[in-house]
């Protein structure tokens, strides 16, 4: 496992998700869409990478795919090959949240989406060519012209949990999210909770981009 459970509001992840091409406020301290969610990043002595795997409650949702898990933030700047950090990334978000999801796809049913924008990435034959090589395929367009990524849910691999975090947070798996310190995973603070991980949270994530973007 090469990834480590961060937070939402992690600042050396920050700086990475401030690189992303996705990002809409670069410097706001979160960079995480609202809802449950899971962050990890490389340890030093790895990389330098970020990943966010957000789990939308699927009624608010505007995609195709309501109720999968969604790679909304996938940045590699150093470290193993991206197609393997994808892998293990995956397998981190089984260790947190087993239940696979299993929504209906034009390519099967699917656990994991992820978006990517032609016009903002290099340019290259197969746009999420990483994603390809990690045993994704392309499931479908958004009404917005991002293409759509899945990974069916059969080819999900073993869960495998991250690495453990540096410094004090606890975990609340319920609300399938990291807090700061003042609490435990059992009960953790809940003001951190209502403000960024509840059940009312819309899932749109306005500091992020249009990570749950419509599809019509």
């Amino acid at each position: 496992m090469y990834w480590q459970l961060s937070h939402r509001a992690d600042h050396a992840a920050r700086l990475i998700a401030d690189r992303h091409y996705n990002r809409q406020k670069p410097g706001t301290p979160q960079f995480v869409p609202p809802g449950r969610c899971l962050v990890l990043t490389l340890p030093s002595d790895v990389g330098r990478g970020l990943w966010v795997t957000s789990w939308p409650f699927a009624e608010f949702v505007r995609h195709e795919w309501p109720g999968a898990w969604v790679c909304s933030a996938f940045r590699r700047e150093d470290g193993p090959r991206a197609s393997d950090l994808i892998r293990d990334a995956v397998a981190a978000t089984v260790a947190v949240w087993p239940t696979v999801p299993r929504i209906a796809s034009a390519r099967g049913e699917v656990a994991m989406v992820s978006f990517v924008d032609r016009a903002k990435t290099r340019h290259k034959r197969d746009p999420g060519r990483c994603y390809l090589r990690a045993g994704w395929s392309v499931i479908g367009q958004t009404a917005g012209g991002l293409v759509a990524l899945g990974l069916r849910a059969e080819d999900v691999p073993e869960a495998e949990a991250a690495l453990p975090a540096g410094g004090q947070m606890a975990w609340d798996f319920t609300a399938g999210c990291s807090v700061n310190v003042g609490g435990t995973a059992a009960e953790p603070p809940k003001s951190a909770v209502r403000s960024h991980c509840g059940p009312n949270s819309r899932g749109q994530g306005a500091e992020f981009g249009p990570l749950y973007p419509a599809s019509e």
